[in-house]
């Protein structure tokens, strides 16, 4: 998932051309940038053209890592130390003394343009044997003899709508690539951040149907997207996104949006800002508690070392004890948070759960959520027990339309499950998510046990 810049603590440098055999070096980026500025500057230079160059240096480099540039083509570095390419790194070289000095006060610093967010492609050379259209470095040394400060000799270069972002957060580099493949019935925000860049690559490849809405879920409607994208660029049309079909989806994005470029399309915060928590914890409450804790008790009920819990969306210390039985028998870090790895975990033996028993009998009268999500354009077992439940509920609840029994997820189940989700006071999408499945199988259940609902009440059904 995109998201807001961050300075590595590590950048992987290739002594070489991108397609030499050179050799890798790893070195910490603020003596990664000392090395480039000590090769590529001279330290008897003003301080403010030092100064401005260094942030060229810096934002250069966060450029190639923010986008995976090299990352994303397949190689397993994130910069190169050829000129023709990237920036000067001489491994071993001597720093200067007033050079090391600057870069540990403002390498957590770097330029973008106002109302974007990646860090902007800072394009310079030397100004006297190759000219380009970025900063001249000897040119900053007239500038600052002049007078000018670091800032107005990058606007002077760069442009006025520039911003000089500071004290970054600094973190380990890690892929953007999602844990495990995305499929069709997936949701969250690596989905959502292939419906954005997939939507944006159309505008330039129009055979690629554009994804409406964009909201995360991994719809049939954004299958035919993902095997268009496929197609044009020679990968595997099955409609998973796995790491090849990820990285070329961020490889052509930053392409079409010329985000390794000087005049860059950008990044609006709009685009890289999470809709779905990074992290669910103690005190948490709202509908991503409640499908974590619909795991937990099905697991629940499969593991005897993991605590039954109510699944009322409110992340309290039973819901704890159980995330943190969870991760203690699955050997993660026991938090007692559900992190990004924890939910994969969960999911994935949610998963198992349901696919190892016949027809996902697990102990409840009514079969638990599959596990992905249901939408129009699906076919399967899945749909049918979906369609039985819902026909059943429609002899009850006049409000939900009869549909036929046939495995098909068409126009008229759509119709019933948006029935369905107004009557239990649920979003009214069509989708059907683990808390629209819990509430139909709930609502089936007391209308098999001759417990119907009264009229304008729905009691619900905790599972354990």
């Amino acid at each position: 998932m995109p998201e807001l810049p961050y300075i590595p603590e590590y950048i992987t440098v290739h002594l070489g051309p991108p397609d030499s055999p050179a050799q890798n070096v790893t070195v910490p980026f603020n003596e990664y940038i000392k090395n480039v500025a000590s090769s590529e500057i001279y330290p008897t230079w003003p301080e403010s053209a030092i100064r401005a160059n260094i942030y060229a240096q810096i934002s250069f480099a966060l450029n190639r890592i923010y986008t995976e540039y090299y990352r994303s083509r397949g190689y397993d570095f994130d910069i190169t130390n050829s000129t023709a390419y990237d920036q000067s790194f001489v491994n071993g070289r001597d720093i200067f003394e007033n050079i090391s000095r600057i870069v540990d006060e403002i390498f957590t610093d770097y330029i973008s343009r106002q109302g974007t967010v990646e860090p902007l492609f800072a394009q310079y050379c030397d100004g006297t044997n190759v000219i380009c259209d970025g900063l001249s470095q000897w040119g900053t040394v007239e500038l600052a003899n002049q007078g000018l400060t670091p800032y107005e000799i990058l606007t002077y270069y760069y442009g006025n709508d520039i911003n000089i972002n500071r004290d970054t957060p600094i973190r380990p580099i890690e892929g953007s690539a999602p844990l495990r493949p995305l499929r069709p019935g997936d949701a969250g925000e690596d989905v959502r951040t292939v419906q954005l860049r997939l939507n944006r690559i159309s505008q330039n490849y129009p055979s690629i149907p554009k994804i409406y809405p964009v909201d995360g879920v991994y719809t049939y409607e954004m299958l035919n997207a993902v095997q268009e994208f496929q197609r044009i660029f020679d990968l595997t049309p099955d409609g998973i996104i796995g790491n090849a079909t990820w990285y070329k989806i961020l490889q052509i994005y930053n392409a079409v949006k010329r985000l390794n470029e000087l005049d860059s399309e950008g990044l609006e915060l709009s685009e890289v800002e999470k809709v779905f928590p990074e992290e669910l914890s103690r005190g948490d409450t709202g509908v991503y508690v409640k499908v974590a804790q619909y795991y937990l008790a099905v697991i629940a009920q499969n593991l005897d070392t993991v605590p039954e819990i109510d699944i009322d969306g409110i992340f309290g210390p039973r819901t704890e004890a159980a995330v943190k039985a969870f991760q203690r028998d699955y050997g993660l870090p026991e938090t007692g948070i559900i992190d990004e790895r924890t939910w994969n975990d969960m999911y994935n033996v949610y998963r198992g759960i349901v696919e190892s028993t016949p027809e996902y009998y697990t102990g409840v009268p009514v079969a638990p959520y599959p596990g992905f999500v249901l939408s129009i354009g699906m076919r399967g077992n899945e749909v049918r027990l979906l369609q039985e439940y819902l026909s059943k509920l429609s002899e009850v609840y006049p409000e939900i339309p009869q549909i036929a029994v046939d495995g098909v997820f068409g126009p008229a189940t759509r119709s019933a499950v948006m029935a369905a989700q107004q009557l239990f006071g649920l979003p009214v999408t069509g989708i059907v998510f683990a808390l629209t499945w819990d509430a139909i199988t709930s609502a089936y259940q007391d209308v098999i046990s001759g417990e119907t609902a009264a009229e304008g009440q729905y009691a619900g059904y905790t599972l354990g």
